[in-house]
């Protein structure tokens, strides 16, 4: 699996600021609404019902919201970098300001775990961290994305 294959150029997007969690799940929902034809709204019920089970903020100015949906056929991404960092209720506490959402079919259980430690991975890697962070042209950060070497998921 590759985050090339999971990430459309389209679905990478700089926003500004956000004022809460629920402005981030809506800016999520319209953006795959708009590059994978997918219901905003079920989207955005979809990301909100997974956070109410827990955080999806995992530290360091990162965040992995993820759900499943009806309809989709393969994991989808959507990938923010929040220029002015958002609470997000972060293990550490921490204001997040990259934001990688992973929709998976409502029937996919290896597809979407293996998906989401690829992400994990990528999102681990400091280097990585540091050129997203430095750059706000979303085709660069595509790239920054997507021309990580393919490891093995988990």
């Amino acid at each position: 699996m590759e985050l090339s294959r999971i990430l459309q150029p389209e679905a990478v997007r700089v926003v500004n600021s956000l004022t809460s969690k629920k402005r981030l799940f809506q800016e999520l929902g319209e953006t795959a609404a708009a590059v994978y034809d997918l219901p905003q709204a079920d989207v955005v019920d979809s990301l909100t019902d997974r956070e109410s089970l827990g955080p999806t903020g995992v530290g360091q100015g990162i965040a992995l919201p993820h759900a499943r949906l009806s309809g989709l056929t393969e994991v989808k991404g959507v990938f923010l970098r929040i220029e002015k960092p958002l609470d997000f209720g972060a293990v550490d506490r921490q204001p997040v300001d990259l934001v990688f959402a992973l929709l998976a079919p409502s029937g996919s259980g290896v597809d979407h775990l293996r998906a989401l430690a690829l992400v994990s991975r990528t999102l681990r890697d400091q280097g990585v961290c540091g050129k997203l962070r430095a750059n706000t042209d979303p085709a660069t950060l595509h790239a920054v994305l997507t021309e990580q070497p393919a490891s093995e998921a988990a």
